[in-house]
């Protein structure tokens, strides 16, 4: 079978809006080359620029892959992409979407395309994120996340997920309750379970996001510490957790802060993500107004997550 290889460059801002509408439109991942962040790596020696092909290591903006199989569904998918681009460029994140290209591409193309470039990354103080096929030399302390980027939405590079990291190494001491709404790969699931939480509920929406978490926790032997369902957002889950995360968007996670302090246990913490700045004071009003207090914040170039808490 033939592939549709869709490429959007983008702003770095948008990747994560431009991703998920890529994957709602049947993609089963996405690829994204950021030509600063790998030119960040390559200055600090965590990849070589060798295997990194020229037009990604000079390229001007951010650009986002994904692959839809040309069937007979493929004209109507096509169309849901272009419509739902031109909507986030035009209403939501204006003058975002800067270029949009199709390519055929053969079926052993596709699936080894982007090996060449994705390698072992560290986010935080010990979470380390690996390609399967990759080899890395662990260090004391370091914590190996094994995730296939061919069935997963972002490889932990950015900055929300980033952010989410570091909260978690913060505040889990371990034998945690967490729950993470809007999993995607499942990363920040994974993240807990390693960090030491005793129970993590994984709940996303859409089923190829169940499918990839499901995957890429298998990959890494946590099946007996977390759970991942369909769902929506924290309908349904059940008993009360220490930890809720939720690394989506700002308008998700204000919809949801109502719903967050009748989850959380006395003293339990929100970690919340996705956020751009333009947004972050509607967020904060919504916290406010749910009864959680926010007790810290991060910002990472135009992106900003919070940790709130509510009373003890």
């Amino acid at each position: 079978m033939n592939w549709l290889e869709i490429s959007v460059s983008t702003t770095r801002e948008a990747v994560e809006p431009v991703s998920e509408i890529l994957t709602g439109c049947g993609a089963g991942g996405v690829v994204v080359e950021d030509p600063e962040t790998i030119r960040e790596l390559i200055a600090g020696n965590i990849w070589d620029a060798y295997d990194i092909p020229k037009e990604i290591l000079e390229g001007e903006h951010t650009v986002v892959k994904a692959y839809l199989p040309q069937d007979d569904n493929i004209d109507f998918r096509i169309g849901m992409v272009t419509d739902r681009l031109d909507a986030l460029n035009r209403q939501h994140l204006p003058n975002s979407v800067k270029g949009l290209d199709f390519l055929t591409v053969r079926e052993e193309d596709w699936a080894n395309s982007w090996k060449a470039y994705y390698k072992p990354v560290k986010i935080g103080r010990r979470i380390i994120v690996k390609p399967t096929w990759e080899e890395y030399d662990r260090k004391p302390g370091d914590l190996v996340i094994e995730l296939d980027p061919g069935m997963a939405f972002g490889t932990g590079t950015h900055p929300t997920t980033i952010m989410c990291v570091k909260f978690l190494e913060k505040i889990i001491r371990g034998g945690e309750t967490v729950y993470d709404i809007g999993t995607g790969s499942g990363i920040l699931a994974i993240t807990a379970a390693l960090l030491g939480a005793g129970q993590v509920k994984a709940v996303d929406i859409d089923n190829v996001a169940v499918e990839s978490a499901t995957a890429n926790i298998r990959q890494n032997g946590l099946e007996e510490i977390i759970g991942v369902s369909a769902g929506n957002l924290l309908e349904g889950v059940g008993s009360q957790a220490d930890i809720v995360i939720a690394n989506i968007v700002a308008d998700v996670i204000i919809e949801v802060c109502p719903a967050v302090p009748n989850v959380l246990k006395q003293g339990g913490l929100f970690v919340a993500s996705g956020i751009i700045v333009s947004r972050f004071a509607e967020v904060l009003e919504a916290v406010g107004n749910s009864g959680l207090t926010v007790k810290e914040t991060a910002r990472e170039g135009e992106w900003v997550s919070l940790l709130a808490a509510t009373e003890v």
